[in-house]
C-alpha cells in the first residue's frame, strides 16, 4: 500500500459543507478494480472518483486526464458533482490542460469537455436520451412519492449514463413537501429526479433571499422576474433508494438531463439556476444554460475540505 494524495471536495457549493461532498484519489494508477471498489465503499459518500493518466484513445482524442468513479456498490460510466469535483481538484493539485479555455474529462461516458467561468467550472451535458416512460412504473412511483394527479405535469425516461425517471411538478411548494414512500422506491429499482419552477413570482427582499416560506403565502403577479443572477428559479430533488441513498443533495447528471429536456419541450429558460438540497439542510446551486449551438453546460462551484494523503 501506498500514501496517495487525496481530497475530499464538496460541490455545487461555494460554501463548505453546504453541497455534496466528493472523495478524490489524485493518482489511481496500479490499483485493481477491487481496490478502487473497497475504497470507495469504505469513505460511504455518494461517490468517490479516482484520477488516471488518459487511455491511449483518449489522448489522441485531447483527454487531460482520466477519471473512474464509483458508489459504494459500483463503478457509475458518468456522474456530474463527480466530474466537477474531480476537475476542481486536479486543477488544485496542478493539473495543466492542453487548451488554456478547456479540459477535456476522459470517462466511461466518453469525453467531457470542462471550460471554467472565473472560479465556476461548467461541463458540457453528454448526449441525452429520452422517451415517455412505462406508464405502469410512473403510476408505481407516483404512489410512492405521494402525488396526486393533477401535481404532475410531465414525464420523461432520462438517459445520460444514469437513468432517471424525470417529473415535472406543478410547484416548488410540491416538490420540498414529497415525503416518498422510500421502500416502495426501492422495491421499484429506479432513480427519481423530480423538478419544479415557479413562474409568476413577485419580486420581494423575502425572495430575493429565496425564503421558500415567502413563496408559499406571498400572491403571485403575472410575469416572473429574477431578482438576481444567482437566485434559484427552480427546485429539483433526486430520489436513489434504489441504489442505498434515499436522496442525494446536489445531482449533476440528473439537473443536465433536466435541462436538455425542459429547454427542448420549452419548459424552462435557457438560462436558470436550480437550487437542490434544501429538505436536508443544503443549499446546492447548479448554473444551467444552452448555448447557440444548443448545447447545454452546468456549471457549479467547488471548495476542498480536506487535503491529504489516504493509504492505499
Amino acid at each position: 500500500m501506498n500514501l496517495r494524495a487525496f481530497k475530499q471536495v464538496d460541490v455545487f457549493t461555494a460554501v463548505p459543507y453546504l453541497g455534496n461532498p466528493l472523495a478524490v484519489v489524485l493518482d489511481g494508477t496500479g490499483l485493481h478494480e477491487a481496490d478502487l471498489q473497497r475504497f470507495a465503499h469504505w469513505t460511504n459518500l455518494s461517490e468517490t472518483a479516482f484520477l488516471l493518466p488518459p487511455s491511449a484513445a483518449g489522448a489522441a482524442q485531447g483527454a487531460d486526464y482520466r477519471v473512474r468513479i464509483f458508489t459504494p456498490d459500483s463503478e457509475l460510466a458518468f456522474a456530474g458533482h463527480p466530474t466537477l469535483g474531480s476537475c476542481h481538484a486536479w486543477l488544485q493539485a496542478g493539473g495543466t490542460p492542453r487548451h488554456q479555455d478547456e479540459i477535456v474529462q476522459e470517462c466511461p461516458q466518453g469525453l467531457i469537455r470542462i471550460r471554467r467561468d472565473g472560479t465556476r467550472l461548467t461541463f458540457a451535458a453528454p448526449p441525452l436520451q429520452r422517451c415517455a416512460p412505462d406508464t405502469a412504473l410512473l403510476a408505481q412511483v407516483t404512489e410512492a412519492l405521494g402525488l396526486q394527479p393533477n401535481q404532475l405535469l410531465a414525464a420523461q425516461r432520462l438517459d445520460n449514463g444514469p437513468v432517471w425517471l424525470g417529473l415535472w411538478l406543478d410547484s416548488v411548494e410540491t416538490v420540498l413537501q414529497l415525503a416518498p414512500n422510500h421502500a416502495a422506491l426501492k422495491e421499484l429499482g429506479q432513480k427519481v429526479g423530480v423538478a419544479a419552477m415557479d413562474t409568476a413570482l413577485p419580486v420581494t427582499p423575502l425572495i430575493a433571499r429565496s425564503n421558500r416560506e415567502a413563496r408559499a403565502v406571498l400572491p403571485r403577479s403575472t410575469a416572473w422576474i429574477a431578482p438576481s443572477p444567482d437566485a434559484p428559479e427552480m427546485e429539483v430533488r433526486a430520489f436513489l433508494t434504489s441504489t442505498g441513498t434515499d436522496e442525494d443533495p446536489v445531482t449533476g447528471s440528473l439537473n443536465a438531463s433536466l435541462a436538455q429536456w425542459l429547454i427542448a419541450d420549452g419548459l424552462a429558460p435557457s438560462h436558470y439556476v436550480a437550487s437542490q438540497g434544501t429538505c436536508l439542510g443544503r443549499t446546492g446551486r447548479v448554473y444551467l444554460s444552452q448555448d447557440a449551438a444548443g448545447q447545454v453546460w452546468v456549471g457549479g462551484d467547488a471548495v476542498t475540505c480536506m487535503d491529504g494523503n489516504v493509504c492505499l
